[in-house]
Parts: C-alpha cells; structure tokens; sequence
C-alpha cells in the first residue's frame, strides 16, 4: 500500500444504503483522477464465485484457493480464516482513498448513514464518527454530540468534499 493511502468509512446499520451512496460517491472521486479501492465486510459468509463457472468448480472440487484473470483485472478466491481489513487493504498499494463500507466500530474516520424510515439514532459515536449523513431534518437525529455535522444524504457532492477534507486529498 502506498504510505499516502487513505481510508475512510461509510457506516450505518443495515440497509442504511451504505452501498448505495458508495455507487453514487465512486464515479465523483474517480472523476477527481482519484484511484478508489472499497472494501466490505460481510457478517454472514458470502458466495465467492458464480456456481457453473471453472473457478466455481476448481473451488467446489477441493481447491483451498483459484484465480482467474484477464488482461486488465483478476479475481482471487481464498479460504483464509480471521482475515482483517488491514491485510485486504494491501491489496490495493496504488489506490489513493480505500472506502471502508460498514466497519461501524473501526478506528477509522467515518461518515454514518441515517435515513428515515431505517434509522434514526447514532450507532457509530464514538468510533471516530466525523460526520451524519441524513435525509431527516436535523429535530429527529439521534446524537449525543450536536457538533458531529450532518451532511445531505442526496448530496453526494457535498459528501464527496467533506470527505477528500477529512482525508486531506
């Protein structure tokens, strides 16, 4: 990884549309010439690989690990137990910024999503919380720090410099 990398953190509960705001912050940063890796956990164990394909097969069949890969990409799947976002994020060493999506506990600066009708109390204070991205007026958000800022969820654009602020790109 790159010494000057960045991370930074899009947390909320679930279906919170974490993944959402990360589509919809990913072509903006890109189109700032920025190189964004994003990396996600699961808490349920996740299907690797598409069933019918070889590397499916090579991995059903017994492989503990297979790859594929082209010209311009490749995949990697591995059975690797207790595997931590700090040894995943080595595997981007050119990225500029690596979006962390959920991660509500980790060290790393985060921005929490809180939209109506999913949430409306803070679950990430604490956490090194930088700021609230919502769409219900600021009444009905549930903090214990009313200096934590709170961003418009439907303005990736403000998201997107808040956040290139906090990482300093």
């Amino acid at each position: 990884m790159k010494t000057d990398t960045k991370i930074f953190a899009i947390s909320g509960v679930k279906n919170s549309g974490k993944t959402t705001l990360i589509t919809r912050l990913l072509p903006l940063l890109a189109g700032q010439g920025l190189k964004i890796a994003t990396i996600k956990h699961d808490g349920h164990d996740f299907n690797a690989d598409v069933p019918g394909t070889d590397t499916y097969r090579h991995f059903q069949a017994g492989a503990y690990g297979t790859a594929i890969f082209s010209d311009s990409k490749y995949m990697v799947v591995k059975q690797q137990p207790h595997l931590t976002e700090e040894q995943l994020m080595g595997s981007f060493p050119e990225a500029d910024l690596i979006l962390l999506e959920g991660f509500k506990t980790c060290p790393y600066q985060k921005i929490e999503l809180i939209r109506k009708g999913n949430s409306v109390k803070s679950v990430c204070e604490g956490y090194n919380l930088a700021a609230i991205a919502t769409d219900l007026p600021p009444g009905e958000v549930e903090r214990t720090d009313p200096a934590i800022p709170l961003l418009d969820l439907n303005d990736p654009h403000m998201i997107v410099s808040y956040i290139l602020e906090c990482v300093e790109i």
